[in-house]
């Protein structure tokens, strides 16, 4: 066990004193929200305008389209329709909208062009579409005397409030948060199982090329070695998250003192009068939002990830380390890395396409139950509210799981840490595991 727990402190402290992981553990946070604001500053930069010809001899549509930031329509129905599109081709517009001269409303509908050099976007051709469907229904509708007017006044416009069972109100848009919560802690797992166990793998292969290991393992067994490495990268990892999350809380009680947000639980009262208050006052939306995220369970969250990330990282690094011990070099590791990658992106279009639309769903329950994506999809189930006992099962399998995968990879890592010159395979990889 002293053994053990020295190797495990060499490789602690090697990971913590380097220079490039002080400096991400403290720049990657202020990395993340420069990204978030970077996206936010392109989301609002305006397209370039672009230029939409319209030739519309019968002169009813054309008026129908306004110009926005993005499109600019210009009525050229005077001019040849050959000539438009010659001046298409040659980037004097960006699309020609080619309306033909019919009475019959069947026969316009139907004939409708068009022309651009490039793909239009579904959601502009959709507008345009819709643009013209009105002017044509509102001619039907006169041409059969109905009454435009009181058709329109007859439309139902309906705004649904969403309150809680015990008499709050809602928020819409509530679930997307709790999935992008969800998707960025399960991100985050997938990526730092990744970074930590490709860190695992390229140490036992520098050790092994340098012939370093074989001093080693005279003094310790193979077994200990690889559980060392394992354990002590993954206490480095979860003193970065520590770091992290003290500054994320932090983060939130700056958020809650500016925008005046109380902290904790309270009556059904004050909650209602503190909403009404809110609401009567600039930036109610934002204390609603911010009052709904104290509300979920963020201690379940952080405690899970911490043994989510410890389980999976244990699960996925046992494989790294078991490559690392087979191969010579990274580039022999690729083909083994596939199978180990798959699971795991799997697990985070199971989340983001799967758990949004039904977090309690058959689907999503299994997916979070089996081992090799449960760190990831559970993560993205629990902001949504998943009964303990769920949890703790797919904590008990994701670890008995790694206890198993751990004892087929030592055998591995036992046989391949002194075999050099030879490219291994799958097939060579079996037969490791009957030694």
């Amino acid at each position: 066990m002293s053994k053990l727990l020295l190797i495990i402190k060499r490789e602690f402290i090697a990971k913590v004193r380097n220079k490039s992981f002080i400096v991400m553990t403290f720049l990657s946070p202020l990395l993340f929200v420069a990204i978030g604001i970077f996206v936010g500053y392109l989301s609002t930069m305006k397209a370039d305008l672009k230029t939409i010809a319209i030739h519309d001899p019968t002169g009813k549509f054309v008026k129908e389209f306004k110009n926005d930031e993005e499109y600019r329509y210009l009525d050229l129905s005077v001019l040849d329709v050959k000539m438009l599109k010659d001046s298409i081709l040659n980037d004097s517009y960006e699309g020609l909208l080619v309306i033909p001269n019919d009475t019959n409303t069947v026969s316009l509908q139907k004939n409708i062009q068009y022309i651009s050099n490039d793909s239009p976007s579904v959601m502009f051709i959709e507008g345009i579409e819709q643009t013209i469907a009105k002017k044509l229904t509102a001619e039907n509708f006169q041409r059969e005397g109905l009454d435009t007017l009181k058709i329109n006044q007859a439309k139902a416009d309906v705004t649904i409030k969403l309150n809680k069972s015990s008499g709050e109100t809602a928020l819409k848009g509530l679930n997307e948060i709790k999935i992008g919560i969800g998707g960025a802690f399960g991100y985050l797992i997938m990526m730092f199982i990744i970074i930590y166990g490709n860190m695992v793998m390229r140490s036992v292969i520098e050790e092994k090329t340098s012939r370093i290991i074989e001093v080693i393992i005279s003094s310790v067994k193979p077994f200990q070695l690889m559980m060392g490495k394992i354990i002590g990268t993954s206490l480095a990892g979860i003193s970065q998250f520590l770091i992290w999350a003290i500054l994320g809380m932090s983060a939130m009680f700056i958020i809650s003192a500016v925008f005046g947000i109380q902290v904790g639980a309270t009556s059904g009262a004050q909650t209602q009068e503190a909403l009404r208050t809110a609401q009567g006052a600039m930036g109610s939306d934002i204390q609603m939002y911010v009052k709904e995220l104290w509300n979920l369970p963020i201690a379940t969250i952080l405690i899970s990830f911490i043994i989510y990330f410890i389980g999976g990282y244990f699960l996925y690094s046992s494989f790294y380390a078991s490559i690392g011990a087979a191969v010579d070099n990274e580039t022999d590791s690729q083909q083994f890395l596939l199978p180990i990658i798959m699971p795991l992106i799997l697990g985070v279009y199971i989340g983001f396409f799967t758990v949004m639309n039904d977090p309690h769903g058959t689907i999503a329950t299994v997916f979070s139950m089996i081992p090799l994506t449960s760190p990831i999809v559970m993560m993205m189930r629990i902001p949504f509210g998943v009964p303990l006992w769920q949890i703790v099962i797919s904590v008990l399998l994701l670890f008995a799981t790694f206890f198993f995968v751990v004892w087929f990879a030592s055998k591995i890592y036992r046989i391949g840490i002194l075999m050099y010159g030879k490219k291994p395979t799958w097939k060579e990889l079996y037969r490791w595991l009957k030694y």
